[in-house]
């Protein structure tokens, strides 16, 4: 049976009049790549920063690893890991004196800091750099290591928010691999992106429009609904109501970017 790790009910988020997140209801379970899509507006980051701890829902029920997103944000913190779309790792560190600062942040041993970052350094090929700048790095390893930092704690999820925005196709694959390795580790993955090939790569997905979640299931099963042969033309049927298979909220926010239908709020 699938042990649910983040459970949302009814979850309504406001900022005056305006309904940013309007009744979403989902799970996701425990070492599953979930993918979170949808335009820009659509109401991802506000989502993704209550599930995060860093937001308080209007109303509703959000739990993130056993703890209430109302009551506990703090513990939430504590037990997730979470890279952002901006490098977040300090530029004028080392990539040594990085990971062992988010160990102490973290509030890991000193002794079991010092073992995993020689652990990490070693899977990452990285010991060669591991007295550089961050800033010298290029961002394919820096998105790498940022990623590896998010999760060196070993967190019950990991929430991406566009971690392969700007890196090349082939660093983009090895991120991927890295993604499904920690997944195997039963550490669930919970990724935006506005790529619409690697929402191919997800357990499952959800797309929403105007706050709302639209649709929900895995890949196969969305492209089975909407008669698509890919996600992407998954989600502009979505976003053209001419072709959409039933009623559904107003396509108004929806926009393409860069060829890829899918962006960040």
């Amino acid at each position: 049976m699938k042990k649910t790790v983040i459970s949302v009910k009814n979850l309504v988020k406001k900022f005056g009049s305006f309904t940013a997140n309007d009744n979403l209801n989902f799970e996701v379970y425990e070492g599953e790549i979930f993918g979170f899509l949808g335009a820009n507006g659509a109401g991802k980051t506000t989502a993704l920063r209550i599930l995060s701890g860093l937001s308080s829902p209007t109303s509703g029920e959000v739990i993130v690893a056993g703890y209430n997103a109302k009551k506990d944000p703090e513990k939430i913190k504590k037990n997730i890991g979470y890279m952002c779309q901006k490098f977040s790792l300090y530029s004028d560190l080392t990539i040594r004196e990085n990971i062992m600062l988010y160990g102490g942040i973290y509030g890991m041993p000193k002794t079991l800091i010092i073992k995993r970052t020689e652990d990490l350094l070693d899977k990452l090929s990285f010991h060669e750099y591991s007295d550089r700048l961050i800033a010298d790095l290029p961002l394919g390893l820096k998105q790498k290591l940022a990623f590896s930092v998010a999760v060196f704690h070993e967190p019950k999820i990991v929430f991406l928010d566009e971690p392969t925005g700007g890196v090349d196709p082939i660093t983009r694959r090895q991120f991927w691999e890295m993604i499904y390795e920690t997944a195997n580790r039963g550490i669930t993955v919970f990724v935006t992106t506005h790529y619409m090939d690697e929402a191919e790569y997800c357990n499952r997905v959800s797309i929403m429009s105007e706050g709302k979640i639209v649709a929900i299931d895995t890949p196969a099963k969305l492209k089975e609904q909407y008669g698509a042969k890919t996600v992407e033309e998954v989600f502009i049927k979505i976003a053209r109501p001419d072709n959409r298979p039933h009623p559904l909220p107003s396509p108004s926010r929806l926009s393409g970017r860069g060829g890829n239908w899918v962006g960040i709020e």
